[in-house]
């Protein structure tokens, strides 16, 4: 077995590589908002459909796509690996948590978050991704150009008032996973500093509000169309 497999099946690895996994999906996450933003743009759709037809057929994205299912699957099994490994090294367990713990609600349910989030990103995958791929589509043309019209597909998805609360909910339980996840993931890399750290937490605690915000504002703004 060489070094490197050593380093990684070991609890330092996992943690390095979940870090490195988490804060690809991190910077996945502001692109992934900045083309979503385009439903609120018109009322036809167009600039989004053309933002996803582009996207679509670039051979970049489409590497950098799967690369990202990749890294979802990756940093989904390495969590459940070292929260069954953290559960079995505690031979003492506590009943009731002590008061003066400075663990966040975040950190101490990590797994729990993970796992609603990997449901709600199981969901999204079926709902939209697999529809635009598979799904029967009709066509919206622009300019001359026909294109996959995309956003009818969204557009039907929020009126319904269950899959906006479902989202909205769902952004809700992943600003919390990131709150812990953004600085924890520093933190693994060893990139704690008396003079940096505080500023990474904070713009980890920015970050953990104004994407999911970002995520959870569009469906409640096409429930009510609301676009600009």
């Amino acid at each position: 077995m060489s070094w490197f497999t050593q380093t990684l099946s070991g609890s330092v690895g996992k943690k390095l590589l979940m870090a490195l996994t988490g804060l690809f999906l991190i910077l996945f996450l502001v692109v992934h908002l900045a083309g979503n933003l385009q439903l609120l743009f018109g009322t036809d759709g167009e600039a989004f459909n053309m933002y996803a037809h582009n996207m679509a057929n670039n051979p970049f994205i489409k590497v950098v796509s799967y690369g990202n299912f990749f890294f979802i699957l990756v940093h989904v099994i390495d969590g459940i690996i070292l929260t069954m490994k953290n559960k079995a090294a505690r031979k003492i367990r506590y009943h009731v948590a002590t008061k003066d713990s400075k663990s966040s609600w975040a950190s101490k349910n990590m797994a729990l978050l993970g796992i609603i989030t990997l449901i709600f990103i199981i969901a999204h995958l079926k709902g939209f991704w697999y529809e635009f791929k598979n799904g029967e589509i009709a066509d919206a043309v622009y300019s001359g150009m026909t294109i996959p019209d995309g956003y009818a597909v969204v557009d039907f998805a929020f009126s319904n008032p269950i899959i906006v609360g479902f989202y909205v909910i769902c952004m809700a339980f992943l600003g919390f996973h990131l709150s812990h996840g953004f600085a924890s993931a520093f933190q693994s890399l060893g990139l704690n500093h008396k003079k940096y750290t505080p500023f990474i937490s904070k713009l980890g605690l920015l970050y953990s509000i104004l994407i999911p915000l970002g995520f959870a504002i569009i469906p409640i703004l096409m429930y009510l169309n609301i676009s600009f």
